[in-house]
């Protein structure tokens, strides 16, 4: 790249662009798009959900036309180089006689992997790689790790009260405070699924939708072995997907399916499941048994822990245990909400 500043510009627009579709492309990734001529921005896109065309698509269609054989273009993730739901994107490029490319970071999946690349520059056109590479792979770090680990993105959550407890003698307790909720359900927004155990769906009967803000459900995911949970529970109505893991049958009902699994302990035996069935990310709300099972087994990427600093509980089950120092602490009033990396 002859000019860093340009490259920063365009590559910075291009990632916030992505960030817009945060949630909604599954199983595809995020990606924004910046066309430039003479160091102007003359078009720019993302990709808004799968089905939809790609970044560079909108992007090209936005600019003139009859500049972009003299433009240079930006995006976050390389091309693609294959039919699937769109064309390919680096033919999109070639036909519109676009000399240069920058690329965020390349696309890992096996259909594209070096592959777009390779088909711009077997047609002359110059392609250059992104030292913003870091930043486009966090950008998508759901899509990658999904692709590299082979399981979901995993998140942890958690509240808990000052002393230690996430409720009260065994009973569900509210420790967070209403901007907390709200910030918990935009959250859920955000990630492909969430899960709970049985103990919480029957304790709790939450609905685990997004109901405190608009955004799209995630896919609700409960381990129940026996299949206990009563129909006539929140979690099992029709507002959102449903997956009940078990080790009885696997069945789809309306909105509901059962995934079998031999056992339900073994964490890797489930999320391999979900893997296969590509969920992409997981928000995992409880229990307690549950989300010390993942602590102690490696299976988790992020925590999210919400502390309520003037609450007591006095008695109740206790908090997971998590090592390390958060990275990030965000107030919202009287709640302080911990963030951990793995």
């Amino acid at each position: 790249m002859k000019n860093s500043i340009i490259e920063n510009t365009a590559m910075c627009r291009s990632i916030g662009l992505a960030q817009l579709a945060l949630g909604k492309t599954y199983p595809n990734p995020m990606v924004g798009s910046v066309v430039m001529f003479e160091n102007q921005c003359i078009g720019e896109g993302f990709h808004p959900k799968a089905g939809q065309p790609h970044a560079e698509v909108f992007a090209i269609r936005s600019a003139v036309q009859n500049v972009l054989p003299q433009s240079h273009i930006f995006v976050t993730l390389e091309p693609c180089a294959h039919f699937g739901k769109t064309p390919p994107c680096a033919v999109l490029i070639m036909d519109k006689k676009i000399p240069e490319v920058t690329i965020g970071t390349r696309d890992i999946h096996q259909k594209v992997n070096g592959k777009g690349i390779k088909m711009l520059e077997e047609k002359g056109i110059t392609v250059h790689e992104s030292h913003f590479n870091e930043s486009c792979q966090e950008l998508n770090k759901r899509f990658f790790t999904y692709h590299e680990k082979k399981r979901p993105y995993i998140i942890l959550k958690w509240a808990q009260s000052a002393d230690g407890f996430i409720d009260k003698n065994g009973k569900p307790f509210a420790i967070s405070n209403g901007l907390v909720k709200q910030f918990v359900h935009t959250l859920r927004s955000h990630e492909h699924a969430i899960m709970v155990g049985k103990n919480t769906a029957l304790n709790d009967n939450p609905s685990l939708t997004t109901r405190a803000v608009s955004g799209r459900n995630p896919t609700r995911i409960i381990l129940d072995r026996k299949l206990e949970i009563p129909s006539h529970y929140a979690i099992m109505n029709d507002e959102a997907e449903t997956m009940i893991i078990n080790e009885v049958k696997d069945e789809v009902r309306g909105n509901i399916r059962f995934v079998q699994v031999q056992n339900i302990k073994n964490l890797q035996e489930v999320f391999e499941q979900l893997y296969s069935l590509e969920i992409q990310s997981v928000l995992i709300e409880g229990g307690n048994q549950l989300l010390t099972a993942c602590i102690a087994q490696g299976f988790w990427d992020e925590a999210i822990v919400i502390k309520n600093h003037h609450l007591n509980l006095e008695k109740g089950t206790y908090a997971p245990k998590i090592e390390g120092t958060p990275v990030a602490k965000k107030a919202f009033r009287d709640n302080e909400v911990l963030f951990y990396q793995h």
